[in-house]
């Protein structure tokens, strides 16, 4: 049957073969051509995976190998902090190999973001920035977070929870790349960006005001000046404002670049207005430097005395008049910043220099600090390449301040790098266990590409040469570079006798010499315009990176500490602490498997799995088999291995063609003797049909077992044969209410499909589970997707009994028992007008339990609140069961806290996370929202109703240490806890289910 005649499909089975043939895209760009001259397998050491940084990295070679080695390792743990978070925000890079409580969606942490994008700029693979980029722009990382003291209460979103230079990042990965249009395209989110630091602009000064501590740095030697030695006082520094003044400079050069001069003058003259302000308010003439001016309490705006190394940083985007470079005096000073293991953080004179910083992490007024020594870096790489000579320092300080920071990146005598390190002795002072290691917090590769070996990008077709390297270096290499979709190679031997390529400096354009000279000095290139090629997006509908909900990883057996999970958490590396990956270590079986559970049916054509293998206990296993499940486990067909053997640390891929429709995979590896085996990363990509997207909303509320929704698939090019359909878990069903199929779609036209989407009898309430639109179109082999969940939620009526129902138009006050599980006095309680008044001027609390009880079917409390009292920190509701001061099981929500969770206590002992669910939820309680709990099945869920739709706050498996048959028989209860003031209650009612 021709594609055009196909009738439109109804629902996805599970059927697993269809007539699309996979695609096989190359795993790593094409390098094309270049130069050979350095030996790359020698220069790389055993790394994992060697063909990705042959793939990807300008390999070096230099005389300091101090410098060489730590360069190749900063590659490595680039490659590390590569994290691929799914096909929302796709990949980002992390600043800590493991989770933190404070980043934003996904692990992301903005503080290092501009470093990060001027590290990974020199990459040939352009996805891993695209999309990064765009998670602070576009993506998670532009979301909304709460103003809150722990996470930033200056700032309502992610890409502001720290300081962030974007659009000058952006640009300056735009001049290496050539790909000017990603950037311009971008202007709206890098004007909005800049904007968004708006209420932190002081008028009167012309500046902008941060707290040190969302400048990443806590305990600096201004905040030491400050009542808040944590955060440090808020000032005008010279970090947020330079930031603020190269990103000005970006945005113009970026519109200039596409011939919009209005709109680049706009903010030429914002970035000349801040140059003018920082020098009239920060530039201290006595003291030759840029300080920290406290915003609060200092009505002369008079500058602190001490030199922080933050006053470097203007250099770093160029914002410094030449007259100011005796600054950099200091960088040498004994008494300035000069150590061993520097530059410092602060200088030594300051009485606060290294105050209490050997007692505990972190403090920023002394210790070396590579995000510091990296900006620090840059800056005077700009001074000695870009501004007038000077007398202060020279290419040889730079050599050994950076020779110096090498140097602080070991550990027992191997490359490491953590938070920050003695400034005098060698060892790392914030180096925590699972937490520190290969921090990616700073740069190093970009300043001995761009600084050290004098390779200046440029947004035009050219390229800046004009190394720092001493003049007793006789030799040095930068090879296939990748530049504006050329591969560029500069060697320097003195003699020619290092290369045999000819004596002086060289540079070679895609293997061809194009430029000699007989010494150093710094040269401008002409390069042939070119666009970096397009690499082949791809999808992992593996990854998972909370390792919650699906896709879901199971096995047979698993090392306790070495989860399936961990296997498709979107990173994939080789540590031991901390670690990611699943291993079989101390299984009792003969072999195991590790399984991935999609939750719904999408495409598998290119799987691919990296084995660990630590020489011990887990070993490379000597073979594997792959099954798919359709009612039972089958062998996947049409393989197509690469390697033909397992091999570990490197991708063992395997093409699935034709390709499959599943929900579950799994990998079955197996040793010859029986031991254990590990896997690092399991995946599944796949590649989208090219000029076709697809969505469909977000959340989906599944009310009386079904919901409606619709799927949009949409075409960016002529595109025929196009078919959507909506996978769905196993039990569920999806059929289509209006046509999912199209013949042809133009460009811009769309084919919407109208879903009614219906659950299996006995969903857990809450239970979220993943909805999958997949699209397909004739001559493409890709499939697009975009992903959704359906979600079971409360609804009031599926509670049909109302057992108990208080509008407190009458006082039945004494109808409640009144218990007391706080240990504290109760309220006072009144009831008139039909409010319930609860009131006291000191801690009070208690637990109103109705005359009811539940019903082992489904109970449904639900409370009407008018007002909160407005103390701290206690401002509480409770909602649930009980049966007196040692048996309950109740949500809690406080107002003062804007959070809820859940608390179990069982023959007076009270429980954990398992049975709480852990904690906690945001809650943001406005007038006229209710809040309801429900007891069902061995679980406890609380939920809100804003604008008459109701959410889930937290899920709690009480079932787990209380028989749901002795909590059905427990009093539904009203809690009401305050520090003084009043709380009031419209209404208390209890449903159960018939």
């Amino acid at each position: 049957m021709a594609a055009a005649d196909r009738p439109p499909a109804t629902a996805l089975g599970l059927d697993p073969v269809t007539e699309r043939e996979s695609l096989a895209p190359d795993l790593y760009p094409a390098v094309g051509a270049g130069t050979h001259f350095l030996n790359h397998p020698d220069l790389l050491g055993n790394v994992p995976e060697p063909a990705w940084y042959e793939a990807n990295i300008p390999f070096v070679d230099l005389p300091d190998r101090d410098i060489r080695d730590t360069y190749y390792y900063r590659w490595r743990t680039y490659r590390e902090a590569l994290k691929y978070t799914g096909p929302k925000d796709g990949w980002i890079v992390s600043e800590f190999l493991g989770p933190v409580g404070y980043s934003a969606p996904n692990g992301g942490i903005v503080a290092a973001a501009g470093h990060h994008v001027y590290e990974g700029r020199w990459l040939r693979d352009h996805r891993y920035l695209d999309d990064y980029v765009d998670y602070w722009l576009r993506g998670s990382g532009a979301g909304p977070k709460p103003a809150s003291d722990f996470l930033n209460k200056n700032t309502t979103d992610w890409s502001h929870q720290y300081s962030f230079w974007a659009a000058d990042a952006v640009a300056a990965r735009a001049a290496v790349d050539g790909r000017s249009r990603f950037a311009t395209d971008r202007l709206p989110e890098l004007v909005r960006q800049w904007e968004r630091w708006s209420p932190q602009f002081n008028q009167d000064l012309g500046l902008y005001w941060q707290t040190p501590v969302w400048d990443a740095m806590e305990y600096t030697v201004s905040s030491y000046q400050s009542p808040d030695p944590y955060h440090g006082g808020d000032g005008f520094r010279p970090t947020l404002n330079a930031y603020q003044y190269g990103d000005a400079k970006a945005i113009a050069e970026l519109y200039r670049s596409r011939g919009d001069t209005a709109a680049a003058q706009r903010f030429d003259q914002a970035a000349e207005a801040l140059k003018a302000n920082q020098e009239r308010w920060l530039w201290d003439d006595a003291g030759k430097f840029y300080k920290h001016v406290m915003r609060d309490g200092n009505p002369g705006r008079t500058k602190l005395a001490d030199r922080e190394e933050i006053g470097f940083v203007p250099w770093y985007f160029h914002m410094p008049p030449a007259a100011n470079s005796a600054a950099w005096a200091q960088l040498t000073d004994p008494q300035g910043f000069a150590s061993p293991y520097g530059p410092t953080t602060a200088e030594r004179r300051s009485p606060w220099f290294m105050k209490d910083a050997l007692t505990g992490c972190c403090r920023w007024n002394g210790p070396s600090w590579p995000f510091a020594t990296s900006q620090t870096l840059t800056a005077m790489a700009n001074l000695l390449i870009d501004y007038p000579a000077q007398s202060y320092v020279d290419r040889d300080d730079y050599l050994a301040v950076l020779r110096g920071y090498a140097l602080t990146q070991r550990k027992n005598g191997e490359p490491y790098v953590a938070e920050a390190h003695h400034p005098d002795e060698n060892r790392w002072l914030y180096d925590g266990k699972g937490h520190s290691e290969d921090y990616n917090h700073s740069t190093f590769n970009d300043n001995v590409l761009s600084g050290l070996l004098g390779i200046r990008p440029q947004l035009g077709n050219e390229v800046s040469i004009a190394p720092l390297v001493p003049d007793s270096w006789n030799h040095f290499a930068a090879e296939n570079v990748p530049y504006h979709g050329h591969n560029l190679t500069v060697l320097w031997d003195r003699d020619g006798n290092r290369y045999g390529k000819g004596a002086g400096l060289r540079v070679w354009v895609d293997g061809r010499l194009t430029h000699s000279q007989a010494g150093l000095a710094a040269v401008r290139l002409t390069i042939p315009a070119r666009t970096s090629a397009d690499v082949a997006e791809l999808v992992d509908d593996f990854a998972n990176v909370s390792r919650t909900g699906f896709p879901t990883a199971r096995a047979s057996h698993s090392y306790s500490a070495d989860p399936p999970t961990k296997a498709i958490d979107g990173q994939d590396f080789h540590l031991d602490v901390p670690g990611t990956r699943w291993t079989s270590y101390g299984s009792p079986n003969a072999a195991d498997w590790l399984e991935v559970d999609l939750g719904a049916p999408t495409s598998i054509s290119d799987l691919r799995v990296v084995f660990y293998d630590d020489g011990g206990g887990v070993r490379v296993p000597a073979t594997f088999d792959l099954q798919y499940w359709d009612g039972q486990w089958r062998d996947v067909p049409g393989q197509q291995r690469t390697p033909a053997q397992p091999v570990a640390r490197q991708v063992n891929r395997v093409l699935v063609q034709p390709a499959l429709t599943t929900s579950r995979v799994r990998v079955l590896p197996r040793r010859a003797d029986g031991g254990a085996v590990g896997i690092t990363s399991f995946s599944s990509w796949r590649v989208p049909v090219r000029g076709l997207s697809a969505s469909i909303p977000d959340d989906l509320a599944v009310r009386a077992g079904a919901v409606e929704t619709s799927t949009t698939v949409q075409a960016q090019q002529l595109l025929r044969g196009v078919q959507a359909t909506l996978a769905v878990p196993p039990g569920w069903s999806a059929v289509p209410l209006s046509s999912a199929y199209a013949a042809q779609l133009a460009t811009g036209q769309s084919l919407v499909t109208r879903w009614r989407v219906t659950a299996p009898a006995g969903l857990k309430l809450g239970e979220w589970v993943p909805i999958r639109v997949l699209a397909t179109a004739s001559g493409d082999g890709g499939v697009t997707s975009a992903l959704s969940s359906a979600q079971t939620v409360f609804d009031p009526a599926s509670y049909a009994n109302v057992v108990w129902d208080d509008t407190f138009e009458t006082d039945r006050i004494g109808s409640y028992r009144v218990d007391g599980p706080f240990g504290e006095p109760p309220p006072a309680l009144r009831v008139a007008n039909g409010v319930l008044t609860a009131s006291s001027g000191t801690r009070a609390g208690s637990v109103l339990a109705a005359p009811v009880a539940g019903s082992a079917r489904g109970t449904a409390v639900i409370v009407e609140p008018r007002s909160f009292a407005g103390s701290a920190p206690e401002d509480s509701l409770f909602l649930g069961q009980t049966a007196g001061n040692r048996d309950f099981a109740l949500a809690w929500f406080n107002n003062a806290g804007k959070a809820s969770g859940v608390d179990v206590t069982v023959a007076g002992s009270r429980k954990g996370d398992e049975a709480t669910g852990g904690c906690c939820a945001a809650l943001t309680w406005a007038p006229g929202d209710r809040l309801a709990v429900v007891v069902e099945n061995g679980q406890l869920t609380s939920w809100q109703e804003h604008a008459n739709r109701w959410t889930l706050l937290r899920s709690a498996p009480i079932g787990s240490v209380v028989d749901p048959a002795v909590v059905a028989g427990w009093a539904p209860g009203l809690g009401l806890r305050l520090d003084a003031g009043t709380v009031t209650i419209d209404r208390f009612t209890v449903r159960t289910k018939p």
